[in-house]
């Protein structure tokens, strides 16, 4: 898979950030979701499809993800 070009990519921060330093920020491109860490864009982001994001998501919901908490 080649690497997207998410130069025009519209970011946004998660609506779960209260303001809070450590949050991630969202961007949906045409075939595309991409994620990333809204303290170091220029890291790089997680690129998903809409059936990897769709699981990934209720993945998230259904607890099933063990993230680390900051």
């Amino acid at each position: 898979m080649s690497k997207p070009d998410l130069t025009r990519a519209r970011w946004r921060k998660s609506s779960r950030s209260n303001g809070e330093q450590a949050c991630v920020e969202l961007a949906a491109l045409t075939d595309l979701t991409a994620v990333r860490d809204s303290k170091n864009p220029a890291g790089g982001a997680l690129a998903l499809d809409p059936a990897t994001w769709q699981a990934f998501r209720s993945a998230i919901r259904n607890g099933d993800v063990d993230a680390p908490r900051a």
